[in-house]
Formats: C-alpha cells, sequence, structure tokens
C-alpha cells in the first residue's frame, strides 16, 4: 500500500509498505478522503513536541472497515469516520470525561502511524458510523468541528452572547459555524489579518469582520461601544490572551486553542477584577456523535470550507497550497 510518510523534519515523501493488520479490538479502514491540517505542516516542520519519526500523519480521515480484529463485532464495508484520540480508559483524566488530555494520551498521526495511507488500523471503539446524510466530502471535517465543539462545551455559549473569535483561518471557521448556528449568537465579530479569510467568516456567520493589519482591534471595540461576553482564540498567538483580558466583558468567558511554547504576560488583577473564566480546549473529549449530528441533520455546512482536493500522488502541491496559498486555500482533501 501507498503511505504518507514524514520521515524526518523537511522529509516528506510516498513509501510503499505492507498492508497492516488489525490487532484485537482494532479494525482496518480502506481510507478514502482524508483532510490536511496545521498540525501536519507542524510535522512536517519538526515543530510539533509530541511527533516521532518515521511517522504516517493524517488525523482527519474517514472510509470504510475493510477487516477485523479479533472480539469485534462490525459490518465490513461500513463507512467510518476516525476519532485520533486514543486514551487509557484508566487515568484521572479519563475517569472524569477527558480522554483528550490522558496521561497515556497517543493520537493517531502523531504518536502513532495516521490515515494519510490507503490502509489504517484503528482501535474499533474509534470508528463512527457515518449516516447517509453525511456525504464523503463532509467525512473528514468531522474532527476539525469536534475542536469547535470542544472549546465551545468548555466555554458555555448563550444566545444573548456578544462573541469574538480571533482568526478565520480553518479552525476559526469552524467556531464561526458552531457559535452562529448551532447556539444563534447575538452577535458575532471575527478578526484577522487577511481579508479573503474576513470575507469567508461573514460567508460562514459573522456580523461583523475587523482586520486587524490595519485597524486595533481595542480601538475598534471601543468606537461601536462592544464588549465582547465570549472570546476565542482561534489564531493562537501568545500576545493574543493578554489582549482578550483587556477587551472583554466583566463575567466574560475566554476560550483558548492555541499550543505556542511562548510566555503569554497577563495580569492577574485585570482577569479577578471582571471575574473572567478562562479555559483550555486541546483536541476532543468524545464529540464526534454530537458533530456528526449536526452534520446530518444539515445544521452546519462544513462543506463551505474546502477549497482543494488532490489526489494522493500529488501530495506535494496539496501540502503547498495548504501552507503557503492562505488567500485562496482553506481545506484541503487527499483523494485515496
Amino acid at each position: 500500500m501507498k503511505s504518507l510518510v514524514v520521515e524526518r523534519p523537511g522529509r516528506l515523501s510516498i513509501e510503499t509498505r505492507p498492508i497492516p493488520e488489525p490487532a484485537s479490538g482494532e479494525i482496518r479502514i480502506k481510507v478514502e478522503r482524508a483532510g490536511i491540517c496545521g498540525s501536519d505542516i507542524h510535522i512536517l516542520h519538526g515543530s510539533n513536541p509530541f511527533a516521532r519519526y518515521p511517522r504516517v500523519i493524517g488525523h482527519e480521515f474517514f472510509g470504510r472497515i475493510d477487516k477485523l480484529g479479533d472480539g469485534v463485532d462490525a459490518l465490513l464495508g461500513a463507512r467510518v469516520v476516525v476519532n485520533p484520540v486514543v486514551a487509557c480508559g484508566r487515568c484521572y483524566p479519563c475517569s472524569v470525561g477527558r480522554p483528550n488530555v490522558c496521561a497515556q494520551l497517543a493520537v493517531l498521526g502523531v504518536h502513532r502511524d495516521g490515515g494519510f495511507s490507503e490502509y489504517a488500523c484503528v482501535p474499533a471503539t474509534n470508528a463512527h458510523l457515518l449516516p447517509d446524510g453525511v456525504d464523503d466530502d463532509k467525512a473528514p471535517l468531522v474532527e476539525p468541528f469536534s475542536i469547535a465543539a470542544n472549546i465551545t462545551d468548555h466555554t458555555g455559549v448563550f444566545a444573548s452572547d456578544v462573541a469574538l473569535v480571533y482568526g478565520a483561518g480553518p479552525i476559526g471557521l469552524t467556531v464561526i459555524q458552531v457559535l452562529k448556528h448551532v447556539y444563534g449568537v447575538k452577535q458575532l465579530i471575527v478578526t484577522d489579518r487577511i481579508d479573503s479569510r474576513l470575507e469567508a467568516a461573514r460567508h460562514n456567520g459573522a456580523d461583523r469582520v475587523i482586520n486587524t493589519a490595519n485597524t486595533a482591534l481595542p480601538a475598534a471595540l471601543a468606537e461601536i461601544d462592544l464588549k465582547p461576553t465570549l472570546i476565542i482564540d482561534a489564531a493562537c498567538h501568545p500576545a493574543i490572551l493578554a489582549e482578550a483580558i483587556e477587551i472583554a466583558s466583566p463575567a466574560a468567558r475566554i476560550g483558548l486553542l492555541g499550543f505556542s511554547a511562548e510566555p503569554s504576560t497577563i495580569v492577574q488583577q485585570k482577569v479577578t477584577a471582571k471575574e473572567l473564566a478562562i479555559h483550555a480546549s486541546r483536541l476532543n473529549s468524545g464529540k464526534f456523535a454530537k458533530v456528526i449530528d449536526w452534520f446530518a441533520r444539515g445544521t452546519l455546512q462544513p462543506e463551505r470550507l474546502i477549497t482543494h482536493r488532490y489526489g494522493l500522488d500529488a501530495y506535494a502541491t496539496a501540502f503547498d497550497t495548504f501552507e503557503h496559498n492562505q488567500t485562496e486555500c482553506c481545506k484541503v482533501q487527499l483523494i485515496f
């Protein structure tokens, strides 16, 4: 089979590997479609601290069940999407429903081989059946939208919220859709530094957009007398947290999705004086079923994020497009 492998930082290639056999409790999936994520780029460039090499990357993928390991009862040929979060089920985080921060966390495509391969073996419990109403294009987007589901579950969302989202990249757009189309927030403001991304934000549900390349956000909000009650950082720059604290309404919630190792400088007094709640979110804690239901009901329009599709052999073009064409590119899918 063909597998897309990061041999070492900076080196991405297709390798021919034996078709794997599912272990006990696993299923083998014939992968049909997968999405490229920013974390795949980080692994390629050696900036993901958790990755080990060589690694078959890819954690946004779906396909059909091709073979069963011992002890697995499932329908061969069934369409499934795979939750990449593999947890022990025994540690404290797992015991309180937070397997995404398991003490022995293994993420498919990061800690162990992922889905950019013609076949992949995964724990059967990580495979979620797809209803007919979720087509092949939408299926790999369940994982990115699970990120939005996780952070909004942490922060809570009210219809009365004035929400602000930093960043209109792929994850920012998932958050925008969830805030507007699932929760119906009263007002949704989105910031970015690229006009085409701000246009995409409007297309996905933003009521107001602000280009912070040429406008200071605090001044822009003061001019319209708005103090956000919910702020979600999907741009993930360490300087954002301090600004979010400054512009937030008293009693606001701030959600963080960033993974920067650089420090953020904040003043405790400003957090406490407003009694702000700051929530961090990593991956997803069992949100796939919720997102699949949103897709099946037509609550969300995940297909709006797809801008490019390539066959596996065109992987170099696919990765170059995703990394360097920020004005036109959102989600890139690989077709197997």
